[in-house]
């Protein structure tokens, strides 16, 4: 594509992206480009109320408690369910490793397989809390190591007693929002326990769904999936619940985005009433927060306090006329530092328009939106982690 030699203001919002100031254009030249239209959707993390906030941790990338919120006094009366706080001990967080947690070998083995070598902050924070089968609440943004947080301890549970194929239904549930999601679970789960004999199901909507009664048929430990399909096989009868020991809820804020939270409830209702539950989310509406309240009782609570972005990514604000971000787009595409990207737009149509018009212009792009199959999705992400695709058009 050929841009105007007058194209100073190209130069210059280019200066300013990568010099960094706050987006409406999203950037990472190494890695991601984000185009994010003004959703005026500003949400604040917050813990639910009668939390209690204990002196500050010897971690300073850790905070504990709400951001906003009352008085001692008031929270005291605020509810009568009392939300707890503990510090790992300063021998235990002295100490490096996954080892420490005492995890079972096999698991160990499937942690070096992975490529983990020391646990992040969630996880030193929540697997210590899981292990003794306690109710955990953890605030944390996608990419932080939420899934090990809690596949490991769940799968330290089972590992830990005999398998019992001889009853219907999982003993463990995880339920994530989307179809992606869930596969990336199910993926990680599968790659720590590969070393076991534990098994795994992954059920979600938008494919047949015979594959995964089939599956569920053969009795697996654990099962993820999203909330719609699980709905559907335990209407049919394909999926029981009434054995499930540990329940976990998976970015929850983006379940309630999607309208999903009375479909949580229903399966709640089909839960055990003893049970260990984990709520994983970036941030806490409120309506997240009235769930976290019915569902955990005396929680560890973990809250990383960095909710800036990734260091590994750049954000600038950049302002500019509707008509010309294309053209702003185009001209960092086509920098030398930016060897693929991702470009997140606010709507299903814009992702595929945009996808269309990159195509045209030479660029190698993919769009992936949720009027796509199942299949062609697969294949969008395939292409572009295959590099056939340098840019990937999506809706967040």
């Amino acid at each position: 594509m050929s841009f105007p030699r007058d194209a100073g203001w190209l130069d210059a919002a280019a200066c300013a992206v990568r010099a960094g100031a706050n987006p409406e254009i999203v950037v990472s030249c190494e890695s991601t480009i984000g185009l994010q239209p003004d959703s005026g959707n500003n949400r604040t993390a917050g813990l639910p109320p009668g939390s209690r906030r204990q002196a500050p941790p010897s971690r300073p990338s850790l905070l504990y408690g709400s951001e906003t919120r009352p008085s001692r006094a008031g929270s005291a009366r605020a509810s009568r369910r009392k939300f707890k706080v503990s510090m790992p001990d300063s021998q235990t967080s002295a100490r490096t490793g996954f080892a420490r947690f005492g995890l079972h070998d096999s698991l160990l083995r499937g942690v070096a397989d992975a490529g983990f070598a020391s646990p992040r902050p969630i996880q030193d924070e929540t697997i210590p809390a899981g292990l003794a089968g306690r109710d955990v609440l953890g605030l944390a943004r996608t990419g932080t190591g939420k899934t090990a947080a809690f596949a490991l301890p769940l799968l330290d549970r089972l590992q830990g007693r005999a398998p019992d194929r001889r009853g219907r239904g999982p003993r463990v549930l995880v339920v994530a929002p989307t179809r992606e999601l869930a596969t990336q679970i199910s993926e990680e789960f599968r790659l720590l326990m590969k070393h076991t004999q534990l098994t795994l199901a992954t059920v979600f909507g938008g494919i047949p769904a015979h594959r995964q009664i089939s599956q569920l048929h053969l009795r697996p430990e654990i099962v993820v999936g999203c909330p719609g399909r699980l709905l559907d096989l335990l209407g049919q009868g394909a999926l029981r619940l009434d054995r499930v020991e540990s329940l976990v809820l998976d970015e929850a804020d983006h379940m309630f985005d999607m309208g999903f939270l009375p479909d949580i409830r229903k399966l709640l209702a089909a839960l055990p009433r003893r049970r260990q539950n984990l709520l994983f989310s970036a941030t806490m509406p409120k309506a997240v927060r009235g769930l976290a309240n019915d569902l955990l009782h005396d929680p560890h609570v973990a809250e990383l306090a960095d909710s800036a972005p990734a260091e590994t990514i750049d954000h600038a604000l950049v302002l500019i006329p509707e008509r010309r971000k294309r053209d702003l787009l185009h001209h960092l595409l086509a920098g030398k530092d930016c060897d693929s990207a991702i470009v997140f737009t606010r709507t299903k149509h814009r992702a595929r328009r945009l996808a269309q018009q990159l195509e045209t212009a030479g660029i190698r792009a993919v769009g992936l939106q949720g009027n796509l199959s199942q299949p062609q999705r697969d294949r969008a992400m395939a292409g572009f982690r295959s590099r056939r695709f340098d840019v990937l058009v999506a809706t967040d």
